[in-house]
């Protein structure tokens, strides 16, 4: 592992150096970082051992919802992703249990704070703070809470642009750079208060919320309390799901994306959602070779165009397959997938493969909605937007929280403005699923709008556009100057089409290459040369990859190469926003079908000569305390349907993370053995979010570790 020194997107100064102790090596981070991203920067994966057998602990979810990356700091066990380093810090280990101190005396307590407001927001990213815009902008009182050190939610780790509408949610924006648009307006506000580094415990039944800001622990009683608290990523079964190196999406790009940590060499991806395919390019721009991508599917759920930008830098793609295992001792060395049949089941004799460090779990997500829940069962007037009401992309998510701040408004009586039509419309278009893929044949896969010079030749520079599946999206269609690319009717999911007419003609500026999310659009330049046209292509992985007289090869819209050509000049400009142009010359019968270039060669994804035999016996579904699909299928065979049975039993959910991710999979088992899911009873969820010292809930003056300290 080592720090992303240059990054095509991502522009950030790290803070200034801190020097900390792991047992006892030295390690240099930067002020402000987690402990977890410094040592994964300094080559550490195994940030301890499980008490129960022995296992190597890792970070998973880098989200501080589970205890995978569990440490001692300074003498207190602390999830490493969420404490920052200070200067002199000494981290061990967590091998075995924790030692708690002696306590001689009581400590001082203090009554605990009680606050009131009109409106408590819990989560900063991009539902909660385009809910805090509409209510602070109507002067409405707001606490806006969230656990991290800064606001944006996911949005500090997308470095692409976004679909959607560009007037509606920034599409063809950067998320990191929406995140930025959406702090400061809500900075700008003064009714509405930011608390960063403050945790959500748990909602009371006297409609109190706990949080734990910093140190402190704080009541809140709102009058009407937004759930925007996002989403959890779904876990998956395999041997060797919980080997380091095993993670993720939402670390990964918290490693790579927000804090510049080449957090892999060798990455293999499970899941072809829009998750894995924007998690796999985001990898490829930090110079992590992508070894592959498994889908159940017969075809990759996200947007066609998230595929088709892997397909086009030679990432190879494996539908209608599944992972068996992760192979290792300590960690992750390579990956076993193979073919799977109708039902999903494994085909013997297809097994591969591959050598690597990382697999990426990206199999869907899980809304955060413990406090709506608990909200709505206490009769406290409660709102739920983004993910943690539907998962959706996080486009939608913005909107989502629109339009709650605003029905919030009329709640509490700060206006009677109605929700408009056209609100709860583009909400649903943000929203929808991708659509059927089309040909673009019968649209506009020609050279529309060209003229003939006085030898004949055709003569004209038009947008060759390859997207050809339905999804929200047109950012081309509102930064063309002449308003030549059109979507029929008024459905952005529409595809969009070049249209020539009443004389006006595409004068060649690129916009619309240059803002596509999809990388979907060219510009093919018959002007100079009708047989050798210019054909303008769009690249994310910064200018120094190709320069003029280079020979690259040149590819179609899903990947299969046409030609080698020359590259006539290399374009960036700031009016493009990190985005390349790249022109090269290509034969006429092949310039509309350029959709790319291939600027690395293939990722070293060759299978390995025999594949690594999973055990099957060992799949561990409770992460936390070690429990194996075997121990829970016996005990359903026993006849036991009740999974707080199962929990006493066998410890499954027991552990730090609260059963956040077993349950689903526990849910699973029960299914896959036929027990109807209403004859299952589910678990008494915990009282409390996440743990939290008893100090902190007393109101202790001083901590324990303090006292500790001191003696």
């Amino acid at each position: 592992m080592s720090r992303i020194t240059s990054h095509p997107i991502v522009r950030r100064t790290l803070g200034s150096k801190v020097t900390f102790r792991f047992q006892n090596e030295q390690i240099v981070s930067h002020e402000g970082e987690m402990i977890a991203s410094a040592l994964f920067a300094a080559g550490y994966r195994t940030f301890g051992h499980h008490p129960k057998d022995g296992s190597p602990q890792g970070i998973f979810c880098a989200n501080g919802q589970c205890s995978q990356c569990m440490v001692i700091a300074d003498g207190r066990p602390v999830k490493a992703c969420m404490t920052p380093v200070r200067e002199g810090m000494h981290v061990v280990p967590l091998d075995g249990l924790p030692v708690l101190p002696t306590v001689d005396e009581a400590l001082p307590v203090q009554e605990i704070e009680t606050i009131s407001v009109p409106v408590l927001i819990l989560g900063g990213g991009p539902a909660g703070l385009s809910a805090a815009i509409e209510l602070g902008g109507r002067g409405v009182h707001v606490l806006l809470v969230d656990d991290k050190d800064r606001l944006g939610g996911k949005l500090v780790l997308q470095t692409h642009r976004f679909f959607g509408s560009i007037d509606a949610v920034y599409a063809g924006t950067r998320g990191i750079d929406i995140g930025t648009r959406l702090e400061e307006e809500v900075r700008g506000l003064p009714s509405v208060d930011v608390w960063l580094k403050s945790t959500a415990l748990s909602v009371f039944s006297d409609r109190r919320v706990g949080i734990l800001r910093n140190d402190s622990y704080v009541l809140v009683e709102p009058e009407i309390l937004l759930v925007a608290t996002g989403a959890r990523e779904k876990s998956l079964v395999f041997p060797g799901n919980t080997l380091p190196g095993v993670y993720g999406a939402g670390a990964f790009q918290t490693l790579v994306n927000r804090d510049l940590v080449r957090a892999a060499d060798r990455l293999f991806i499970v899941g072809g959602g829009n998750v894995g395919l924007i998690a796999g390019y985001h990898a490829l721009q930090a110079g992590i070779d992508v070894v592959g991508l498994v889908e159940a599917l017969p075809e990759c759920g996200g947007y066609k165009v998230h595929r088709d930008k892997l397909a086009r830098v030679g990432v190879p793609i494996y539908t209608s397959h599944t992972v068996l295992s992760a192979n290792g001792g300590n960690a992750v060395e390579s990956v076993t997938i193979a073919q799977v049949d109708a039902g999903f089941a494994p085909i013997p004799g297809t097994e591969k493969s591959f050598a690597c460090d990382t697999v990426l779990v990206a199999v869907g997500l899980d809304p955060v909605d413990e406090f709506l829940r608990a909200g709505t069962a206490y009769g406290l007037r409660t709102y739920a937007a983004g993910d943690a009401e539907e998962i959706a992309e996080a486009s939608a998510a913005i909107f989502s929280g629109k339009i709650k701040g605003l029905e919030i408004a009329r709640a509490l009586g700060t206006t009677n403005d109605p929700i408009p039509d056209a609100w709860r419309t583009t909400a649903t278009v943000l929203k929808s699923k991708p659509g059927e893929v089309l040909d673009r044949s019968a649209i506009d896969m020609h050279l529309a709008g060209s003229r003939e010079s006085d030898d004949g030749a055709s003569r004209s520079v038009v947008p060759v556009l390859h997207c050809t599946q339905e999804i929200p999206c047109n950012p081309c269609t509102s930064v063309c100057p002449l308003g030549l690319i059109q979507i029929d009717a008024d459905d952005i999911r529409h595809l969009p089409r070049y249209v020539a007419a009443d004389g006006k003609e595409c004068i060649g500026c690129a916009k619309c290459v240059a803002i596509c999310p999809g990388l979907a659009i060219t510009l093919v330049d018959t002007r100079e040369d009708p047989d050798n046209p210019l054909v303008t292509i769009p690249l994310e992985f910064g200018d120094e990859q190709v320069a003029a007289g280079d020979t690259v090869t040149v590819l179609e819209t899903a990947g299969e190469p046409l030609a080698n050509v020359r590259v006539v000049d290399v374009r960036s400009i700031p009016a493009n926003d990190r985005t390349t142009l790249v022109r090269v010359r290509a034969d006429a019968d092949i310039a509309q079908r350029v959709a790319g270039l291939r600027v690395q060669q293939d990722w070293g994804g060759s299978p390995l000569p025999d594949a690594v035999e999973p055990i099957r016996d060992q799949d561990i579904v409770c992460r936390c305390e070690r429990v194996t699909a075997g121990e829970i299928r016996s005990l359903i065979r026993q006849g036991v349907h009740d999974i707080n049975e199962i929990k006493t039993r066998t410890r499954a959910g027991m552990g730090a993370c609260g059963g956040k991710t077993c349950q689903s999979l526990i849910l699973r088992l029960f299914r896959e053995e036929g027990v109807p899911i209403d004859q299952v009873t589910e678990n008494v969820h915990r009282p409390l979010f996440v743990e939290v010292p008893f100090a902190a809930l007393a109101g202790a003056t001083e901590t324990v570790i303090e006292r500790e300290e001191e003696r």
